[in-house]
């Protein structure tokens, strides 16, 4: 039988965690805000609102010709991207590492969009802010998962980096 990485289950317990935090906060949205509507949080700068995106991130190929195409491109490649991302997350999993917590927040969010994705075509996005005028693409909470995984795990290459000796002369 094989054994377990060690910190597999904590790290798995963070990807169901933003799964639930994510399915929960569009639920609710879904049920209390109707589509195009939006509520004002901080004039001027975030709005709560309800968006479905059939695009990928910041809605890059929703208005295309052949939706149903860029639907089954997204869903396979968020599939093996997910699958890839496991079996990382697997080899890290022996100890706690910012590349695995980034991982694991990253394979959450992937699985929370492709649920939405898979079971009505489009993602539920709720999150709108606007900084200095800039009106930046709604998002949801799979979305910033995503975000900061790849953010964690640039931080740790560029901490990798500064931390490795100096090469000799």
């Amino acid at each position: 039988m094989m054994k377990l990485p060690r910190r597999l289950p904590l790290l798995l317990g963070l990807t169901a965690f933003v799964l639930a935090f994510d399915r929960a906060t569009k639920i609710w949205i879904s049920a209390h805000l109707p589509r195009g509507r939006f509520i004002p949080v901080i004039p001027h700068f975030l709005r709560i609102s309800h968006w479905q995106n059939e695009g990928a991130a910041f809605s890059f190929l929703a208005d295309t010709a052949s939706p149903k195409i860029v639907r089954w491109g997204l869903i396979a490649f968020t599939c093996l991207a997910s699958i890839l991302i496991f079996i990382f997350l697997w080899r890290l999993a022996r100890r706690l590492s910012m590349n695995a917590i980034a991982l694991a927040l990253i394979l959450g969010g992937a699985i929370g969009n492709l649920y939405d994705r898979i079971l009505y075509s489009s993602v539920t996005d709720f999150i709108e802010v606007t900084i200095l005028g800039y009106h930046w693409p709604d998002f949801n909470v799979a979305d910033s998962a995503i975000t900061i995984g790849a953010v964690l795990l640039m931080l740790d290459a560029i901490l990798a980096k500064q931390d490795a000796p100096a090469p000799k002369p």
